[in-house]
């Protein structure tokens, strides 16, 4: 199981099945909306959570372990971003593009969206290095899928190693 936790102890388990979509439609919203430094380090975070890449079940982050900036302000705009992602995913947006029929994502995406605003960045933990750093931003992108890929840890986006 892969496991995104919201902060107080709540996760969400995904199967690998469910991981991939998941990452898929949010790997969609996050390359439509990335503007500021931090979208584009979660839009790495979401890269590094490409399962043909890292492993089946082996993926999967907490938003406690996440650097939400250096100021109130700028952890209230990078959850503001994180908000507007799931909201634009749970518009369908570019789901037409997909391969498949995701059944359940919807249900990951409003359970998820429903943790990401119970969480309060100011109890953030952020220890180990989860969150990419600036160097590590996502900046490139695929001009086959037109999504942000997973350059500078691997030259292909999330749709190219599916063979999509």
């Amino acid at each position: 199981m892969n496991e995104f936790g919201g902060g107080g102890g709540r996760h969400l388990s995904l199967t690998n099945g469910g991981t991939a979509v998941f990452v898929d439609v949010l790997t969609f919203a996050v390359s439509s909306l990335a503007r500021a430094p931090w979208d584009f380090r979660f839009a790495a975070l979401l890269s590094l959570q490409n399962q043909n890449v890292m492993g089946r079940g082996m993926v999967g982050f907490d938003l406690e372990e996440l650097d939400w900036g250096d100021s109130p302000q700028e952890a209230a705009a990078a959850k503001d971003f994180l908000l507007r992602v799931l909201d634009l995913a749970l518009t369908h947006h570019r789901w037409d593009e997909l391969t498949y029929e995701p059944p359940r994502v919807e249900g990951y995406l409003r359970t998820y969206r429903a943790m990401a605003e119970a969480f309060d960045p100011a109890t953030a933990r952020p220890g180990r290095r989860v969150l990419p750093g600036p160097q590590e931003a996502a900046r490139a992108s695929c001009v086959r899928h037109r999504v942000l890929n997973g350059l500078p840890f691997w030259e292909e986006c999330v749709f190219c190693t599916d063979g999509v």
